[in-house]
C-alpha cells in the first residue's frame, strides 16, 4: 500500500515513519524545504501529558475577558469580524463547563500518555538524543493558584500519575535555580513528566524515516485533492500529481484549505504562541527542571546550552507578525524566575500557528472519504502526542485495531453533533 501524507511537522514524521515501520511504502509532500520548519519549529518543548488539558474550561471565559484590557496576558483575544471564529467561540464556550472538560482532558490525557510510551521506546531503539530531560515544576505565584490546582491534583491522583504538591521552599529544593526574590506559593511537581526539543527529534526520525526507504518532496506544495466516485484519486500538487492507495493530512492549520473543498469542515482554528530562544550564559543559574508559571502560561525549559521561554495563547489577530507585548511577558517572566541565567536581550523570537479545535483533543483516524485519514487539530499539545497520533494512524491504516480507546477522538463527534 502506498500512502501519501500531507505535512511534515512533528506530527507527519512521526506518522511517516510508523506507517513505514508498519511495512507501507510513504511519500510525504512539504512546501518547506525541510520537516519542522513551522507550528513544530520553536515550541516550548515541554512533554507532559500530566499537564496535558484543553484550552476550554471552567472560568475560562471570564479569565480571556479580564485580559483584553491587560498588557502582559497568556490569552490574548483580538474580536473581528470573522464568521468562523465566532463560531469557533461559539463552540468554544459551550465546552467550558466542569462535565466537558473532565471529559475532554481525559480524552486528551488518554493519548498523551500513549505518545509517551511510544517516544520513550524509539528513544531506547534509536538512541535518540533531542536535549531531552526529565522533570517538570508548575510554579503557583499565589495561595489562589495553589486552590485552583486542586481539581487537577484529584484528576492525577485518580489516574495513578506520580506527583506532589510542593511548598514553595519544597519547589526550591527540586530546582535551585529559581530566583529567591520572585514570589512562590507553591509548585505542583510531575518528576516523570520530559521537555525536549521537538525540532531536534523531528530531524532525527525524518533520517530515519527516509533511510527506512520514505520519500520526501520538499517545496511541493499540496494544492488540493482530485475526488473520483467518492475517493481520492490523487493529491494535485505544485510539482503535478501525485497518486497513493491512501491519504494523510497532517498539515496543521493548512489542513482545512485541503479538507473544505471535500465537505469536511472542521472547527480548527489557528491560535498563535510565542517563544524566545535565549543562550545561557551562567550555568549555575540556569535551570535543569522545566517549568511552567501558572499566571502568565509561560513555560521555560532547557535545551543543550539555551533557555527555550514559550507561551501566550493568541486568537483573533491575522498575519504572523510578533508582537511586542507577547514578547515583553515571555521575557518578564523568564527574568523572574532566571534573571542571571541567559543573554535575554539578544534572544531570538518566534511566532506559530497552533491548530486548535474547541474542545481540545485533536482528530484522528479515518474521514468519511474511505481512503482519505486525519491527524490534525493538535493545538498546543502536538509534540507531547506526536508519537502516538502517528502510530494510531499507522495501526487504523494497516487494519489493526489501535492501542487506545478512539472514542472522542475522531471526526464522528463532530459528525454527531452536525446530525443532531
Amino acid at each position: 500500500m502506498h500512502v501519501i501524507v500531507v505535512g511534515a511537522g512533528v506530527i507527519g514524521v512521526c506518522t511517516a515513519y510508523f506507517l513505514r515501520r508498519a511495512g507501507m511504502d510513504v511519500t510525504v509532500v512539504e512546501r518547506r524545504p525541510g520537516v519542522a520548519q513551522e507550528t513544530s519549529f520553536a515550541n516550548a518543548g515541554v512533554m507532559a501529558p500530566s499537564y496535558v488539558a484543553p484550552w476550554a474550561q471552567p472560568g475560562m471565559p471570564g479569565k480571556v475577558a479580564a485580559y483584553l484590557f491587560k498588557a502582559e496576558a497568556p490569552i490574548v483575544f483580538r474580536p473581528a469580524a470573522n464568521l468562523a471564529l465566532w463560531n469557533w467561540i461559539r463552540r468554544w464556550l459551550t465546552e467550558c463547563s466542569a462535565e466537558r472538560f473532565a471529559r475532554n482532558k481525559a480524552r486528551m490525557q488518554r493519548l498523551a500518555f500513549y505518545s509517551q510510551e511510544q517516544i520513550r521506546a524509539l528513544r531506547k531503539l534509536h538512541a535518540l538524543d533531542y536535549e531531552q530531560s526529565t522533570g517538570y515544576l508548575q510554579l503557583f505565584r499565589t495561595e489562589q493558584e495553589v486552590e485552583r490546582s486542586g481539581a487537577t491534583r484529584r484528576m492525577l491522583t485518580e489516574l495513578g500519575v506520580a506527583h506532589r504538591l510542593l511548598s514553595g521552599d519544597e519547589a526550591r529544593a527540586v530546582e535551585v535555580a529559581l530566583h529567591p526574590v520572585t514570589p512562590l506559593a507553591g509548585a505542583l511537581h510531575l518528576p516523570d513528566d520530559e521537555t525536549g526539543n521537538c525540532a531536534f527529534f523531528a530531524h532525527q526520525l525524518k533520517d530515519i524515516a527516509a533511510r527506512d526507504g520514505v520519500r520526501f518532496r520538499f517545496g511541493e506544495t499540496a494544492q488540493g485533492f482530485g475526488l473520483a466516485l467518492g475517493r481520492i484519486e490523487c493529491l494535485r500538487t505544485s510539482a503535478g500529481e501525485l497518486r497513493g492507495d491512501a491519504y494523510v493530512v497532517a498539515g496543521g492549520v493548512d489542513s482545512l484549505a485541503l479538507l473544505r473543498p471535500l465537505g469536511i469542515r472542521l472547527p480548527l482554528m489557528a491560535v498563535k504562541g510565542y517563544s524566545a530562544t535565549a543562550a545561557i550564559t551562567a550555568l549555575e543559574h540556569a535551570p535543569m527542571t522545566g517549568v511552567m508559571d501558572e499566571t502568565y502560561k509561560v513555560a521555560i525549559t532547557r535545551m543543550g546550552n539555551r533557555l527555550r521561554i514559550a507561551g501566550t495563547a493568541e486568537i483573533g489577530t491575522r498575519g504572523m507578525k510578533l508582537r511586542d507585548n507577547a514578547l515583553s511577558t515571555l521575557i518578564k517572566v523568564a527574568g523572574d524566575w532566571f534573571p542571571a541565567a541567559a543573554a535575554y536581550r539578544k534572544a531570538q523570537f518566534w511566532i506559530g500557528a497552533r491548530p486548535m479545535l474547541p474542545d481540545g483533543p485533536p482528530v484522528l483516524g479515518p474521514s468519511r472519504i474511505p481512503n482519505l485519514y486525519l491527524n490534525t487539530g493538535h493545538g498546543s499539545t502536538g509534540w507531547v502526542m506526536a508519537c502516538g497520533s502517528g502510530k494510531v494512524l499507522a495501526d487504523v491504516i494497516g487494519g489493526r485495531a489501535p492501542e487506545i480507546d478512539l472514542d472522542g477522538l475522531t471526526i464522528d463527534r463532530y459528525d454527531r453533533r452536525r446530525a443532531a
